[in-house]
């Protein structure tokens, strides 16, 4: 744990998936899943990988905001950074100048999220566990003390969190031992992106009951009628007892929110996520109190900035699903605190992922959430999306449909080396040939 931090290097990588429409929506015709890819490096050799994702275009913009965040890490013993990780997380989040991009928003926090993702990767590495099992086998006071509290202790307090996390520790080992077995229950997003013809959406959809899925999801927002055509084809192909969601990737306004997904409620979709802007607080609580009646509940969090706005959400009945980020909130750190005030508010946790490297970070989370936070598997279960993974060290495990706990020491998110090479931008191989 002496292990001195001596540089912080950042790559822009990107990989060139609108080619084939994967992770196409409605607000998002062309995306190619990209990474601001960070890696620390110590004294002794040991290194922290970490990343933040973005669609394309704009990752230069938080390199550099990684680069303006490197002098506050550089030079710090990783010792020095656990013993008062709340206050690192503060360090980084508060600098009296840099703050001023933010604060804890946007940009400047994705980059945030990159860096701290990198140090819990190398705190992982260090004591020799993977990330889920270095939290898990964390006393409930040093987790609570990762988490700053600013903004949100009218809602959690620090003592309210050290409750629930003692409280928590009964069952923990079964609960541990289930996963091991068991795993986390997944969907998938991969099989009905909007850009994909009806004829790959029935071929991927057909892949994946094979190979036990049960929890579809769809994207929508687009066309009303086409919305309609796409959901018909594949709640006629995974039957009535599958669950289906839908995703309108922030398209609407809320009257029309409520219309369009109104006309999709025959489908009985388990939820509508990000139906309108994901700062509306107030829009999304008139949308779930809309929906309520059809039994359709809200969804959203992958574009949620904070862990204020999260309270928020909560604090109005905004929304029935919280959909946590790895990287667009600032890292383990914050996300332990959405974790907490989810659970007190009972409303279960599902998180985001995808893109690349999403899937790989979060299922630690989820994990943890469920060992020695909520306790529960009732409406809950994780995205998966199967793109990207190949280009990882360590990437995700799925068996019949569920994210078996990594087993790797860290948090997941080294990639191969060569891939970064030939993906990195613009002088990357794959781009050269792109050009």
């Amino acid at each position: 744990m002496l292990h001195r931090i001596v540089g912080v290097t950042v790559r822009d990588v990107r990989f060139p998936t609108s080619s084939e429409q994967h992770g196409s929506d409605a607000m998002h015709s062309d995306p190619d899943y990209s990474a601001a890819y960070v890696v620390i490096d110590t004294d002794c050799g040991l290194k922290g990988f970490g990343l933040t994702f973005t669609l394309g275009k704009g990752t230069e913009i938080v390199v550099c905001a990684v680069e303006a965040l490197a002098a506050l890490v550089v030079g710090k013993s990783l010792q020095e950074i656990v013993n008062d990780f709340r206050g690192f997380y503060r360090l980084l989040t508060s600098d009296s100048q840099m703050r001023w991009l933010g604060p804890e928003k946007g940009v400047i926090h994705l980059a945030t999220a990159a860096v701290l993702n990198a140090v819990w990767d190398l705190w992982a590495k260090a004591v020799g566990k993977p990330l889920w099992k270095l939290l898990v086998d964390m006393d409930p006071k040093q987790i609570v003390s990762c988490i700053d509290f600013r903004y949100i202790t009218d809602v959690l307090t620090e003592e309210e969190a050290l409750d629930m996390l003692e409280k928590a520790q009964e069952g923990k080992q079964q609960r541990e031992e289930q996963m091991l077995k068991q795993g986390y229950p997944a969907y998938t997003t991969s099989c009905a992106w909007i850009g994909y013809s009806d004829q790959q959406l029935q071929q991927l959809c057909t892949d994946a009951l094979k190979s036990g899925w049960t929890k579809f999801k769809v994207k929508v927002g687009a066309d009303v009628e086409d919305d309609k055509r796409r959901c018909r084809l594949i709640r006629q192909m995974i039957g009535p007892n599958n669950t289906l969601m839908i995703d309108a990737n922030q398209r609407w306004d809320v009257a029309e929110a409520i219309r369009w997904v109104s006309n999709l409620a025959e489908f009985k979709p388990l939820w509508i996520e990000e139906p309108t802007s994901p700062d509306d607080i107030l829009g999304h609580a008139a949308i779930s109190k809309a929906l309520a009646p059809l039994g359709i509940g809200v969804a959203t969090g992958e574009q949620c900035h904070n862990r204020v706005m999260f309270k928020q959400f909560l604090q109005a009945s905004a929304l029935q699903f919280v959909q946590i980020d790895s990287c667009r909130l600032g890292s383990v750190n914050e996300n332990l605190a959405v974790l907490l005030m989810a659970h007190k508010f009972k409303v279960p946790v599902c998180p985001h992922a995808g893109g690349v490297g999403l899937c790989e970070l979060v299922q630690h989370l989820i994990l943890f959430d469920f060992i020695c936070v909520s306790a529960s598997l009732h409406n809950r279960m994780c995205e998966y999306v199967d793109h990207l993974h190949e280009h990882f060290a360590s990437p995700v495990v799925i068996q019949d449909a569920h994210y078996m706990p990594p087993k790797d020491p860290g948090f997941s998110c080294e990639m191969l080396e060569s891939s970064v090479k030939r993906h990195q931008f613009p002088e990357g191989e794959v781009w050269k040939m792109h050009k």
